[in-house]
């Protein structure tokens, strides 16, 4: 305690120590317990830190066409397909409320991908849309995500009842979650079947139906829940097509968020709990 040795500086008093042990004794017993008070006081206040695993949203796949690195997303580019196989990315409350960046509305090639990606033309006049894999709206808080999240790579031919109906409508939910729950890990694709219709020159595969799996992680809260949704439009609520992850990958494959524990990451995956998210923002 600074004041004490302050208060024995003043008043010349540490000879006292020699004529006094116990003097010394009970200034050491002081200091011990201010110590012991404050380094109590500093674990009670401190929030326990974050649970942070780099890469978590990174999914593992038996076939890793092209992993394509881009500022806000990854993904593993499906060359038969031409499109994603899956698109990773982490979304944050800060990357939600950080709205710097107006939507572009320019779709371009990937120029990361070698094999080149779809183009413009395979999408003109097929009726379908040119549907985000990663939505725009989760890049407001870069001018560059923003650019890059209209590459082709991040496009998957989609029906605009769908896209701008109850996909649209999951994407705006899950911006909610990443507000409320500060940070989620997120994969999204289409589910690819032999001999699926394609469209244009490029043959792009057209998906019958579109996954979401999302995990919250963080601060010992954690829960996972997956979306299976069929490339048409829907009036039903979101909650009917949710479904457990372990379902989602044995349809598609991909093993989602294999650097979780394994224990944890069976008890995530294998359930669906309705009851954890919030549904009524």
């Amino acid at each position: 305690n600074p004041f004490h040795f302050d208060f024995f500086y003043k008043n010349n008093c540490l000879n006292c120590f020699a004529m006094k042990p116990n003097l010394l004794l009970t200034l050491l017993l002081s200091l011990s317990q201010t110590l012991t008070f404050s380094q109590t006081t500093h674990h009670q206040n401190s929030n326990p830190p974050v649970a942070s695993i780099p890469h978590l949203e990174i999914p593992k796949t038996l076939t890793s066409d092209q992993i394509v690195h881009h500022t806000a997303y990854t993904l593993n580019y499906s060359e038969p397909n031409e499109q994603a196989q899956w698109v990773a990315y982490l979304l944050t409350k800060e990357h939600v409320s950080n709205k710097v960046a107006k939507r572009t509305n320019k779709f371009i090639i990937d120029p990361l991908v070698s094999t080149g990606s779809a183009n413009n033309s395979d999408y003109l006049k097929s009726g379908y849309d040119k549907g985000h894999l990663a939505p725009a709206g989760d890049m407001s808080w870069s001018s560059i995500a923003m650019a890059e999240s209209f590459y082709f790579s991040n496009m998957s031919p989609q029906t605009p009842a769908f896209n701008r109906g109850i996909w649209n409508k999951l994407e705006a939910k899950v911006r909610d979650w990443a507000i409320e729950y500060d940070s989620l890990y997120i994969v999204v694709g289409g589910i690819f079947k032999d001999n699926q219709p394609t469209i244009g020159t490029d043959k792009v595969s057209v998906p019958k139906s579109f996954y979401k799996v999302i995990l919250k992680y963080s601060r010992g809260d954690v829960k996972g829940i997956g979306f299976l949704i069929p490339n048409k439009g829907s009036d039903q609520p979101l909650q009917s097509f949710a479904c457990s992850i372990n379902s989602i990958e044995a349809l598609t494959g991909i093993d989602f968020y294999p650097l979780l524990p394994d224990a944890e990451e069976t008890a995530i995956e294998s359930k669906v709990c309705l009851s954890c998210w919030d549904w009524d923002q």
